[in-house]
């Protein structure tokens, strides 16, 4: 049985603790759960475990590579005896104390592991909140092991219990336990490890044993007067998994490239976590960490999007466990495919529960990246039901957002209609492409999408007001044309491809052009969506009239779903969003609660609902 199958058969014990630990919190009214941030956590998990089955084979593999080569004892007869196993055990959790007491006193390190205590909540799906690059060098400082000749199956075997074990210290519902907290990792001692507590930072390491701690020097026992507040020092504020994964990361690349020293860029990444540059500290200031500041992120959700949220969440999941169950066997390719397929949609959910797109828009996307896998895989039935069902979607959206401006004149009206009537252009145009034969009437199909595109693009600005982008623009599609040509691109076809390239270079010039107008978030947006369908149709004639393209359907057709996807998106936030501001006028940001977090006492309503608020008083 492979490690990824171990964790789906695990998954329904982690749940069912999850369920009696919401109960419990529910009788006692101390519910420790909101929505949000468990569905969050625990997609971060799925991403975590997803990821790892690319990144296990630089793990272990290392690992293997270095036993084979470099170990200075083999008995493996030992090993896997009772006493080794045991050693075993021991030996690793002596590995990882280093490892986890090292990812909080280096900055790169720290940025993989961060992800572990961005959650403001502590509970049981805090401990499925995990990362996605601590692979990358936590291998480091597992070699000792495989220089004692510890063999790879039990090394593999002592690294799960060491994690599984670590699942049940997670939550607030399980108080002091007396001996067992002098000798193991408890919750009250990995309480303290997650608080931001000043007298709390950076203590009790253990994964397993505390011992670990109190042999050197990081141990403190939780205090009663002094409640634990739980996150990190430099708040995510966010439900975007990539985000949670990338932000330190971010940081660190901002400070490291605006240092001046050479030797300061080197400091940044590994320096303790918060150290920064003079220079740059001085150029880019932040204000200091304070407790009373520290606010709990608290999105507000409307009862559709929590159903959705939770109909999503339990899909998704699905999709993981499925994924996981065959992906150790699976070819590479394959995986990827599947794996960008539910990164979408753990994106979207996200953004979806952080209110920075609607439902139908995270159903497009999704959509979208299920007609690409689907094609890509050959799983044409499904293709044939996924492709159709992205644009109806998309139409849908279209319509729900024009029957909520239908107060907001004729222009909105007529710009809605626009991108309706394109939308059902391309819709036509993936039809007719999914059959034999009907190569023409699509290309027809999408030409006509894209002449109400270049309407749409021009609706209150002039004729491309851009005169460089007109140039770039229309000099692309005459290279691409002459590359088609000189391709074999057939007689028949010369004229209908060249009008078709006349019309799609035209329409990034509009619409790079008004960008360069209007300068804001919307129209750039615009002018990207209008660039991928350049590069999606190029890709598309490439593959058909010049050389097959390997893995064309995801190139072809994930540009396409990001093209209109970008254009949807923008074209809506241009007309919703100042409307929105218009409606509340000088109106205080909603992304985070009002109270500050200053202990962790629990407000709590029913399990689940927006107005249960741990932490704040």
């Amino acid at each position: 049985m492979s490690p990824s199958q171990i964790i789906v058969l695990a998954t329904p014990v982690f749940f069912l603790l999850i369920a009696i630990e919401l109960v419990v919190g529910y009788r006692r009214r101390r519910n420790t759960y909101r929505l949000a941030d468990a569905v969050s956590s625990i997609s971060l998990g799925m991403l975590s475990q997803t990821s790892a089955v690319f990144t296990r084979l630089l793990r272990i593999g290392i690992y293997t590579a270095l036993f084979e080569h470099v170990a200075l004892w083999r008995n493996d007869a030992f090993w896997t005896s009772l006493p080794g196993w045991l050693l075993a055990l021991v030996f690793y959790d002596l590995c990882y104390y280093w490892l986890h007491r090292m990812g909080h006193e280096s900055a790169v390190l720290w940025a993989a592991h961060a992800v572990h205590h961005q959650s403001q909540d502590y509970n049981l799906s805090t401990a499925l909140r995990q990362t996605s690059s601590g692979a990358a060098l936590g291998w480091i400082f597992y070699v000792p092991m495989a220089l004692a000749g510890v063999p790879p199956l039990v090394f593999a075997v002592v690294a799960l219990i060491d994690l599984l074990y670590q699942f049940w210290v997670h939550t607030e519902q399980v108080g002091r336990l007396g001996w067992f907290d002098r000798w193991f990792c408890s919750p009250s001692n990995h309480r303290v490890h997650h608080a931001v507590n000043d007298a709390y930072l950076d203590k009790n390491y253990g994964g397993i044993l505390i011992v670990w701690d109190r042999l050197f020097g990081t141990f403190k026992d939780e205090d009663d007067q002094d409640r634990c507040v739980y996150g990190t020092r430099g708040l995510l504020n966010s439900w975007d998994p990539l985000w949670a994964n990338a932000q330190v990361y971010a940081g660190l690349a901002h400070d490291s490239w605006h240092a001046r020293s050479w030797a300061d860029k080197l400091r940044v990444w590994l320096k303790p976590p918060g150290w920064r540059p003079a220079d740059v500290a001085e150029r880019f200031p932040k204000p200091p960490f304070s407790m009373a500041q520290m606010q709990l992120y608290h999105p507000p959700m409307a009862r559709a999007v929590q159903w959705f949220a939770l109909v999503q969440f339990a899909l998704l999941l699905t999709g993981v466990a499925a994924f996981l169950w065959q992906a150790d066997s699976a070819p590479l390719a394959r995986n990827a495919v599947w794996f960008a397929t539910l990164l979408v949609a753990q994106w979207a959910l996200g953004a979806v529960m952080q209110g920075r797109i609607g439902m139908l828009m995270a159903l497009v996307l999704q959509s979208g990246a299920l007609a690409t896998a689907t094609s890509a895989l050959g799983f044409v039935q499904w293709h044939w039901v996924f492709k159709p069902l992205t644009m109806v979607i998309a139409i849908v959206l279209v319509a729900a957002s024009a029957y909520q401006s239908s107060d907001r004149g004729r222009f909105a009206s007529k710009t809605l209609a626009l991108l309706g009537a394109a939308l059902a252009g391309s819709l036509a145009g993936d039809v007719f492409l999914m059959f034999e034969g009907f190569f023409i009437p699509g290309l027809v199909s999408f030409l006509v999408a894209h002449l109400f595109y270049v309407a749409l693009f021009k609706t209150g600005q002039r004729w491309f007001p851009h005169r460089g982008a007109l140039a770039g623009t229309l000099g692309v599609g005459v290279a691409m044309y002459a590359f088609l040509w000189m391709g074999g691109l057939p007689a028949a076809l010369r004229g209908p491809v060249a009008a078709y390239v006349l019309v799609i270079a035209l329409m990034a010039a509009q619409a790079i052009g008004r960008a360069s107008v209007l300068r804001d978030g919307a129209s750039v947006l615009v002018a990207v969506g209008a660039v991928f369908f350049m590069l999606s149709d190029s890709l598309l004639a490439t593959h058909r009239f010049v050389q097959p393209l390997p893995w064309s359907q995801v190139w072809v057709l994930g540009t396409y779903y990001v093209a209109q996807a970008c254009i949807v998106a923008g074209v809506l936030k241009a007309l919703l969003v100042p409307a929105l501001e218009a409606t509340v006028p000088d109106s205080p940001p909603v992304v985070v609660a009002s109270v500050p977090v200053v202990a962790n006492a629990t407000t709590c309503g029913p399990a689940l609902r927006p107005e249960c608020t741990p932490h704040p008083q």
